[in-house]
């Protein structure tokens, strides 16, 4: 006899199979990484037959590049409806790294395909690509309202840079299970938000 599967996630009844394909694949994505699981491994969890996966999705690639899409249109989302300051707005951002992304539990879903990144398909690169270069654009417009007029330097560089040290800092406490881990990589970026 099979042995019963372990659920990562609590099922939702109310949502539809493929809201719930969808919930359960990115959990793995942000937890295991893209190679970490299978088709098989989200059939279990959600509760349906392998077979009836490949009704919503014709490939793991494609259920990735979906994953990775609403990560980007809820991102859309929260950073049009985000108000305050420039420096309330970086402190939500690095907020929303600690708190949505789950610093020390998880991963942020384009940081997830790093560690496989010569083994995935140029489609999922691209879509990861896609997610970070609307991070960075915000990021821009934000780190521009707290550069003094008249100040050097590149803004999508500096934008580059928050975005790599938060990808960072996830990773680290990812690597210990500590949030506090996370908090310590974001000490140099905290001079800019906390003034």
């Amino acid at each position: 006899m099979a042995a019963t599967p372990t659920r990562t996630t609590e099922p939702d009844t109310g949502a539809s199979t493929r809201e719930q394909i969808l919930r359960v694949a990115r959990h793995l994505i942000q937890t295991r990484s893209y190679l970490g699981f299978s088709f098989q491994d989200i059939a279990d969890q959600v509760g349906i037959r392998k077979a009836s996966l490949y009704h919503h999705f014709p490939t793991k690639e494609a259920l990735a590049v979906e994953v990775l899409r609403e990560a980007q249109r809820a991102f859309e989302v929260w950073s049009a409806g985000l108000r305050g300051t420039p420096q309330e707005q970086l402190a939500a951002y690095v907020q929303m790294y600690r708190k949505a992304l789950r610093a020390g539990q998880a991963m942020c879903p384009a940081g997830s395909f790093a560690p496989g990144w010569d083994c995935i398909h140029e489609e999922l690169r691209q879509t990861v690509r896609e997610l970070r270069g609307v991070q960075i654009v915000w990021l821009s417009g934000v780190l521009g309202g707290l550069r003094p007029p008249g100040a050097g330097g590149s803004l999508g560089d500096a934008a580059a840079s928050v975005f790599a040290v938060c990808q960072g800092a996830l990773a680290t406490a990812r690597m210990t299970g500590n949030v506090a881990d996370f908090e310590a990589s974001l000490s140099a970026l905290k001079g800019l938000y906390t003034h």
